[in-house]
């Protein structure tokens, strides 16, 4: 079972742009967006003492390695867990279209054909802590 008093800052790593969200223990998405890579680090000083992060979820593929890395330097005390991010931009692409349901005409078109009208990779970040709460629970009952 996952800590309540937990709160975990999900982070999609990427190249020009990344996203991040911040959960609590109870599931409440408190925080969600997308961020030129430049402003992470900054950003990340800002939410985690705003919302008691304790701990960072990120996904393992694109850029993961040198971002664990600039974040282990930037926040040594908060632990960092991977998460397979496999997938995650499809799933991203459905969850959009939850968050923010379709006007008539885009509802219209065929939902895996349409394209969100912005980056969605802060809604990868939530994905990727949810992810990493159905993992934690699992591994204990």
């Amino acid at each position: 079972m996952t800590d309540p008093q937990e709160t975990i800052l999900g982070f999609d790593p990427g190249k020009d742009k990344c996203g991040v969200a911040v959960m609590d223990g109870d599931r409440a998405l408190l925080y969600h967006q997308v961020l030129p890579t430049a402003q992470v680090i900054a950003q990340i000083s800002n939410l985690c003492p705003q919302y008691n992060v304790t701990r960072i979820v990120m996904g393992d593929q694109t850029t993961s390695k040198q971002w664990q890395q600039q974040l282990i330097a930037a926040f040594p005390a908060l632990p960092i867990s991977l998460v397979d991010e496999r997938y995650s931009s499809l799933e991203a692409r459905d969850r959009y279209w939850q968050m923010y349901p379709p006007n008539f005409l885009t509802s219209l078109i065929p939902q895996g054909m349409r394209q969100p009208p912005r980056p969605i990779d802060d809604l990868v970040a939530i994905i990727l802590i949810e992810r990493y709460l159905a993992k934690s629970s699992q591994d204990n009952p």
